[in-house]
């Protein structure tokens, strides 16, 4: 692993996928400078929603909702003396990540096997289906 993305929801599982990289790092099972990027999609608003905020607001938003999101993850790869990106994005979830898994050239995607979405969510979460099922590069699931 060189390079490697993982997306965070905030949930406990989205975590532990930082958790893994992180022991994976202190077992020297992937490099030193190994290249991590960190990233939170956000749903897009209802349409409607420009009627009555404006565009800078809901930018706003989407980007102070991703930094609390992301909180957790960056202060664990803090802690651990870890290099990373963050990134917060807005879209469908499964498209955007393996959109910015290929963007940046990654040789994995570390995710959690569910996070917060829909109750339909049984096993494994519809995001983690479409990005195993999408995703050119390897797909490590952490539960």
């Amino acid at each position: 692993m060189r390079t490697v993305l993982i997306p965070i929801d905030g949930s406990e599982c989205s975590l532990r996928a930082v958790r893994y990289l992180i022991d994976m790092r202190s077992q020297d099972c992937v490099p030193a400078d190994i290249e991590v990027h960190l990233v939170n999609v956000q749903a897009p608003l209802s349409g409607h929603v420009g009627q009555f905020v404006s565009h800078e607001d809901i930018v706003r938003y989407h980007r102070d909702e991703s930094a609390k999101v992301l909180q957790g993850a960056r202060a664990q790869l803090d802690a651990a003396g870890m290099k990373y990106g963050a990134h917060a994005e807005v879209g469908r979830s499964a498209e955007v990540i393996v959109r910015l898994a290929e963007a940046f050239r990654c040789d994995h995607i570390i995710m959690g096997t569910h996070g917060r979405g829909a109750l339909a969510e049984l096993l494994i979460g519809s995001t983690t289906l479409k990005v195993v099922h999408v995703a050119k590069c390897p797909v490590v699931l952490v539960k």
